[in-house]
């Protein structure tokens, strides 16, 4: 589910600074990049069986390479998704997301946001 209207879409933002921003608010990039894009995810546990919330901010190298640290990103549309265990994450409309999720998701994207207007290009 994309998750609208944060004031993050459309940032650019050094790299650099983004990574220490996301993960001083405990968002993961891990290995999840390339030379062009770069993932950021927030695990939100549930007590349904075998589901896992996720709060994935993306974003693209609009110059510079992610692989040497010197690229400038544009970040997209913030998503929420929901993984079932073994089978995947689904990011559908279609899926259903409790209120606290979709609270805990704008709370943590607010902070992304102001953290994020700190350092806009």
């Amino acid at each position: 589910m994309r998750i609208e209207d944060t004031g993050i879409e459309d940032a650019i933002v050094d790299l650099k600074p983004l990574d220490h921003l996301m993960e001083s608010i405990n968002f993961v990039r891990a290995g999840q990049w390339d030379y062009e894009r770069v993932t950021y995810d927030y695990k939100i546990g549930s007590a349904e069986k075998n589901i896992t919330y996720y709060i994935r901010v993306q974003g693209y190298a609009m110059e510079g390479d992610v692989d040497r640290g010197n690229a400038v990103i544009k970040l997209l549309t913030p998503l929420i998704g929901k993984h079932y265990y073994p089978h995947g994450i689904e990011y559908g409309e279609q899926e259903n997301f409790p209120q606290s999720v979709i609270d805990r998701a704008n709370s943590l994207l607010t902070k992304v946001k102001e953290e994020v207007d700190k350092y806009k290009n």
